[in-house]
């Protein structure tokens, strides 16, 4: 099986200590500590981070360097999150929102993963942010929340 590239927000580091979210996004990291797939993370991740609760930073802190890959928000990341923001897909407030998206899209992530279902995961955006990507020469991004990932079900014979 490929190893899947996988962009995840801050929601769901965050989300292994909610209760309604964290047995998913529990799994999703145990998934890369296995080598099942990479974290994608850019720089508005570390960030937000460094914002966040104590707890919420040694889960991330606690992931092998081997699972995490760095995505710099770079020119190209900065033009496609403010293609998404001039195309009214979501507004200047929550441009981190965004940049999110652009990361993994310039980073050719084979999906991201979010809680955010108000900016992030929600089929209109979806729809508007492939778009959008479609207009500027990227690829589809699957968007979704880490309950939709499976990785364990055996293939049907």
């Amino acid at each position: 099986m490929p190893q899947f590239r996988v962009y995840v927000d801050t929601s769901v580091i965050g989300g292994c200590l909610d209760e309604e979210f964290a047995d998913p996004s529990r799994q999703l990291l145990d998934w890369a500590r296995e080598g099942k797939i990479v974290l994608l993370v850019s720089d508005v991740v570390i960030d937000e981070l460094g914002e966040a609760p104590e707890a919420v930073r040694a889960i991330f802190a606690g992931l092998p360097i081997e699972s995490v890959e760095r995505i710099a928000v770079d020119d190209r990341v900065r033009s496609l999150r403010d293609a998404y923001l001039s195309g009214g897909i979501i507004g200047p407030a929550s441009a981190y929102d965004a940049t999110h998206v652009a990361a993994a899209s310039v980073a050719t992530a084979d999906a991201i993963c979010s809680w955010n279902f108000r900016h992030i995961v929600r089929l209109d955006r979806i729809k508007a942010y492939n778009e959008v990507n479609a207009r500027n020469g990227y690829g589809t991004l699957t968007i979704m929340s880490p309950r939709e990932v499976n990785l364990d079900e055996p293939a049907d014979s």
